[in-house]
């Protein structure tokens, strides 16, 4: 079993990872708090259209979880090649993910677009009082169409143009898009300015006119501007040779994975539907709180697996355990400055929605459920999304992300919380077990040393 320690003397390396992290960090911070400005605009008009608004966007987070698959699995072997200076491969690992990209667009937008009631249901059922729920969702998904083709290509090209160490235009472009939403949410959702009033319409009116805005500047850029990857819209129809054979073994396992770890936790909003519209309301208050303290992590995350990409595209296999141990102590000191922030923050997220008291009473043993599970989830996210998965370990965590969710947290939860009917602090402590156990396997995974893989490169296919 190999060892190594969780604080390294390695300044270059710290420097390094707050480089790539912090970028990302505020990159989050800025798109949570789109979400958080969509919800506390929306929940000014009603609990009914917070609600709806809530559950649709659930739909559209497991489009964005497929995205991030590809995306995560194509910087698994971008940031490889970036190490190895393989601008050929680079590029054709690019093309692919943009292909696929374009293919999932197309599949959701086309769903929606024929669906939209029969997706609103899959979060309400077909209780009687969940039926001004599915109208607003319906009406909410409708404007949300496009969304689906300008959320893929401006994510994944994020993801990939942080390989390539170019962090600050996704950071500026979040910013800006950022105010671009919050104005357009304010003309739109309350008809401000000679604008009709939209409400639940005007908040995906405004959240699309910012995706435009992150698209034309975020693939503007990759295609036009961009040397270090120099791939340009011509190169969409090139051949791409063997290469997807690589692509397929190492990345597609990620789409996998985090697809249906998206299945799963769309599930979890399946059960969290039919505990009541005040459990709904009080989930979306404290999802939007969660995300707030959990982008530190994100930007580790990701830091993880670009480094340890790098590292291992250098040749250097000891470095890269040496740096496992140590984003694992960063992803265990995070994971308590979270919890605490969660704890901070609580109340007064709480008291800027107009709520129910009993829907204030759910929201606040969320929060402090949140705040304990999210010191684990720290610790294995910045490893399973991060280290272990840099080091091209795809298989395996698709296997193990997936068991623990299917096998543990959804039985538990629906048991607690369909069955058992227990309070909202153990019902949403079981839907989340999963990320306990995965930070217990993953320290395990990392000991082993089984974690690194061979990635080939196209000259060597």
């Amino acid at each position: 079993m190999l060892k190594g320690k969780l604080i390294i003397n390695d300044k270059q390396f710290y420097r390094n990872v707050a480089t790539i992290s912090i970028p990302i960090t505020l990159q989050g911070f800025i798109t949570t708090g789109v979400n958080m400005m969509d919800t506390i605009m929306i929940g000014k008009i009603g609990q009914t259209q917070l609600s709806a608004v809530s559950l649709a966007n659930q739909f559209i987070a497991v489009f964005q979880i497929f995205c991030m698959g590809i995306g995560m699995g194509a910087s698994v072997l971008v940031s490889r090649y970036f190490g190895m200076q393989d601008k050929k491969s680079l590029k054709n690992t690019v093309v692919i993910m943009i292909r696929l990209c374009l293919a999932l667009s197309t599949l959701f937008c086309v769903g929606t677009f024929l669906f939209p009631e029969q997706i609103m249901r899959i979060y309400t059922g077909d209780k009687e009082d969940a039926e001004a729920i599915i109208k607003c969702g319906i009406n909410y998904l409708n404007w949300s169409i496009i969304t689906y083709y300008l959320l893929s290509l401006s994510l994944t090209c994020t993801i990939i143009l942080r390989n390539v160490g170019m962090m600050r235009i996704p950071l500026y472009t979040s910013i800006a898009a950022f105010f671009i939403n919050v104005g357009a949410n304010y003309v739109f959702i309350f008809g401000k300015f000679g604008a009709p009033r939209m409400e639940e319409a005007g908040a995906a009116l405004g959240t699309l006119i910012a995706r435009i805005f992150e698209f034309v500047i975020i693939c503007g850029y990759l295609f036009i501007k961009d040397d270090k990857i120099n791939i340009r819209i011509k190169d969409l129809t090139a051949k791409v040779g063997k290469l997807w054979n690589e692509y397929i073994r190492i990345s597609i396992p990620v789409l996998v994975s985090d697809g249906i770890l998206a299945l799963g936790n769309n599930s979890v909003a399946m059960v969290i539907g039919r505990l009541g519209e005040n459990f709904v309301a009080a989930n979306a208050v404290t999802t939007v709180t969660q995300q707030l303290s959990s982008v530190v992590i994100q930007g580790f995350s990701q830091a993880g697996c670009i480094v340890t990409g790098q590292t291992l595209g250098e040749g250097d296999k000891e470095k890269a355990q040496e740096r496992g141990y140590a984003f694992l102590g960063l992803g265990f000191l995070f994971g308590l400055i979270a919890g605490g922030i969660v704890l901070l923050i609580s109340q007064p997220m709480i008291n800027a929605y107009e709520l129910l008291p009993e829907t204030r009473e759910i929201a606040t043993q969320l929060m402090i459920s949140i705040s304990i599970i999210i010191l684990f989830q720290s610790t294995n996210s910045i490893m399973t999304k991060g280290v272990l998965r840099g080091g091209g370990d795809t298989k395996i965590l698709m296997l193990a992300d997936n068991l623990f969710l299917w096998v543990v947290s959804l039985p538990l939860g629906i048991l607690a919380g369909l069955v058992l009917h227990l309070p909202a602090f153990w019902i949403y402590f079981c839907l989340k077990a999963d990320q306990v156990l995965k930070a217990i396997w993953c320290v395990s995974r990392l000991r082993s040393g089984k974690w690194i893989k061979k990635i080939k490169s196209d000259k060597e296919l």
